[in-house]
């Protein structure tokens, strides 16, 4: 398996430190950059029940940096901002990779229980072109996102 070279610069311990990288995943930069930002520094229980919820609409996520032209939900103020969306595709994605590197932290005998999201971080991946059906010459181009996971023992 190929090493690869995280976004994270400080020295951790390897014995208390699970990671995940996925690259390509087929969705948004910018809601993944959102969810990134949100679940820092939560537990990794809270983190995985928050992306269930708003895969399922019983929440949203609260936008901060990507928010114009976003209308806010009444009464519904989250991490100072009204602001929300519900990405149903990245929450999906999310969770799956919350899950993943809960796995590996179980593999490694670390407790899930005190499993704390230290960073997070996504970022744009390659970008295919493909022409538009039906004939018509006209190229459309395909985003991607690179995402990546590592969470602590406390």
């Amino acid at each position: 398996m190929a090493k690869h070279n995280y976004n994270y610069q400080k020295k951790l311990p390897e014995k208390k430190v699970a990671k995940v990288y996925k690259t390509n995943l087929k969705i948004s930069t910018k809601y993944a950059t959102e969810f990134s930002n949100y679940l820092k520094n939560k537990n990794i229980n809270k983190a995985i029940k928050i992306a269930t919820d708003i895969q399922e609409k019983k929440d949203h996520l609260p936008l901060k940096r990507y928010v114009k032209k976003v209308a806010h939900r009444k009464g519904q103020a989250k991490r100072k901002t009204p602001t929300g969306r519900y990405p149903i595709k990245t929450a999906s994605y999310v969770r799956e990779l919350l899950e993943e590197v809960k796995a590996n932290a179980e593999n490694k005998d670390l407790d899930t229980e005190k499993l704390r999201i230290i960073h997070m971080f996504a970022t744009k991946g390659l970008t295919r072109t493909k022409l538009q059906p039906l004939g018509r010459p006209r190229r459309r181009e395909s985003k991607s996102t690179n995402l990546e996971v590592i969470v602590l023992e406390e």
